[in-house]
């Protein structure tokens, strides 16, 4: 049955284009909300981003990022890049397993924007959340590693079923982005938790 989305490049570049977009502008959005309130009681030891590409933008609250922008180009050329030279083998499942691991790392990610959306609203406008809860720079990595490492490990499941090259293509990003998360994570010792001097209030 025909797919669109892989019979044709544009589908895919478009689907991609927005998720992007959706995932920098979100990250900005939580941001913003944990500032008005939340980073009194959910305090995470360092930048709210955690790629350090973005660190820098996020923490200032950039709504134009020309780092975003130049990533952005650069993912579409190799998607197109991908879609050429599955056209030219022929080797679709190549094409089929790029898109994967662009489009569903995303939609992982989402995930995780919509609950600290709903997390950070809570915070803000309801009494529903009450104490103090202080993260390390370290288990902030762990966690997001372990969060990956879930997806990696549904998407592949699904993969087991499916034989869908798409979902493979997830289960690498997914499980490429925990490790490196968690080789993050290794990168210094837990050490006491500071707000940085931006969010102080």
């Amino acid at each position: 049955m025909p797919n669109p989305f892989f019979d044709s490049l544009w589908p895919g570049m478009v689907a991609w284009s927005i998720l992007y977009i959706s995932d920098y502008s979100l990250t900005i959005i939580c941001a913003h909300l944990r500032r008005v309130r939340a980073n009194q009681i959910i305090v995470i030891e360092g930048s709210y981003e955690l790629t350090p590409y973005y660190q820098r933008d996020i923490d200032s609250l950039k709504l134009f990022s020309p780092r975003f922008l130049v990533a952005l180009v650069w993912s579409l050329f190799l998607l197109a890049l991908a879609w050429a030279l599955a056209i030219s083998q022929p080797l679709p499942q190549l094409y089929d397993f790029v898109l994967g691991s662009m489009i569903l790392l995303e939609l992982a990610i989402h995930v995780r924007h919509f609950r600290n959306l709903f997390l950070y609203w809570s915070v803000n406008h309801t009494d529903e959340v009450r104490g103090r809860i202080e993260y390390s720079r370290p288990l902030a990595y762990r966690m997001s590693s372990y969060d990956l490492l879930a997806f990696a490990g549904l998407f592949f499941l699904l993969f087991a079923f499916t034989q869908n090259w798409f979902l493979l293509g997830g289960v690498a990003t997914c499980l490429s982005t925990a490790l490196k998360h968690r080789k993050l994570a290794k990168k210094r010792p837990a050490s006491t938790v500071a707000v940085q001097p931006s969010e102080q209030t």
